[in-house]
């Protein structure tokens, strides 16, 4: 999940709009709310937030350690004309990135995809048994052949395989795909998701990856065996 903090609600809307048609869950707040929600914020929702773009906002060079001091995602400044010293200042801020505007919200998922990797090593792609998974909006692949997957489903397995081997629950998975504001989605949408990628991979390979246990979640194993 993003967070998108700018003055302006016509640029939150379009980015959260944007970042929807991506498959990937955004909010936007004015300054002066977000101000009070990342103070106040619980551990497990900022825990879910993948990154900060931070927009037009008055004295918008305090953000940086606001954020910061609570969470270790990035943050990225987005400016509206090229300012040498606008972005020294942004850098000096605490900012890990800064962009021009307009910017396509594929590069800014590929920049926070760069900025994590370099902080927490992250790969760009990873392998589990015959499937390939890519952390870049691309499907994964089996044996080489790409296995087209619906947005929510194939966003749902990526954050399985980038916490592959430990138990996640419900919670967290819905939390990642579809944001932790988001009260028109049910719960247990996740359910249905990962039914149907279930019978997906078990039809593609022959056994079911997906590890699931009642009240303590989904993990996704490495094959054994013949597998």
């Amino acid at each position: 999940m993003l967070i998108i903090i700018d003055e302006r609600e016509i640029v939150t809307s379009g980015y959260t709009s944007r970042f929807g048609s991506e498959g990937v869950a955004s909010a936007g707040f004015y300054p002066l709310e977000f101000k009070e929600w990342v103070t106040a914020a619980a551990d497990s929702d900022l825990g879910a937030i993948e990154a900060f773009l931070l927009g037009d906002c008055r004295d918008r060079q305090l953000y940086p350690k606001m954020i910061k001091e609570r969470t270790r995602a990035p943050v990225i400044a987005m400016n509206e004309a090229p300012s040498l010293e606008q972005t020294l200042e942004l850098f000096a801020a605490g900012v890990d990135d800064v962009v021009r505007k307009p910017i396509h919200v594929r590069e800014i998922l590929a920049r926070v995809g760069a900025i994590r990797r370099r902080s927490e090593h992250d790969q760009i792609c990873a392998t589990v048994g015959d499937l390939r998974f890519f952390f870049d909006g691309r499907d994964p692949q089996l044996r080489g052949e790409e296995l087209p997957l619906p947005r929510r489903e194939r966003r749902i397995l990526e954050y399985l395989v980038k916490n592959r081997g430990r138990r996640v629950s419900k919670a967290q998975i819905f939390n990642s795909i579809y944001g932790i504001f988001d009260e028109h989605v049910e719960e247990n949408v996740v359910e249905s998701h990962i039914s149907k990628l279930r019978k997906k991979l078990r039809r593609s390979l022959g056994y079911d990856p997906i590890n699931s246990v009642r009240y303590l979640g989904y993990r996704l194993d490495e094959p054994i065996g013949g597998h």
